[in-house]
């Protein structure tokens, strides 16, 4: 049986601060946009009290660019949660513009108890609220 990742699409602003000396948003715009989104994939489709016990920590982002964006764009963001492993939780977040692919972004991430600030594990439960329905 597989599972499939439910899209989940965040609308990203474009800010002035982004745009570097070339005209164009500067690279590091594209680890804020990353982060903001998968958290924010997380609080929206996770049960409150789970985002309210766990926390996240980036451990590794990996970004592919593709194309430029700049100051007037529209750009969205799809976050797709692959896997999680244990207490590591591994995804994949497209940028775009419009059909435009601007950046792919393969990123890890710890989940951490809110409290102990220690590693925590997601119940398989809580985890199945971001994939679909199995397939056979």
């Amino acid at each position: 049986m597989t599972q499939a990742a439910i899209p989940f699409e965040v609308p990203i602003p474009v800010d002035p601060a982004d745009i570097d000396f070339m005209g164009h948003v500067n690279n590091a715009s594209y680890l804020k946009w990353v982060q903001a989104a998968v958290l924010s994939h997380w609080q929206k489709l996770a049960p409150a009290e789970e985002v309210a016990k766990h926390l996240w920590v980036a451990l590794k982002h990996e970004i592919t660019y593709r194309k430029p964006a700049f100051l007037d764009d529209e750009v969205v963001a799809t976050v797709l949660l692959e896997k999680v492993q244990g207490v590591r939780a591994f995804y994949e977040t497209i940028i775009r513009r419009g059909d435009e692919v601007l950046a792919e972004v393969k990123s890890s991430w710890c989940c951490i108890d809110a409290q102990t600030l220690r590693p925590a594990r997601i119940a398989e439960h809580i985890v199945e609220h971001f994939f679909g329905k199995r397939e056979g």
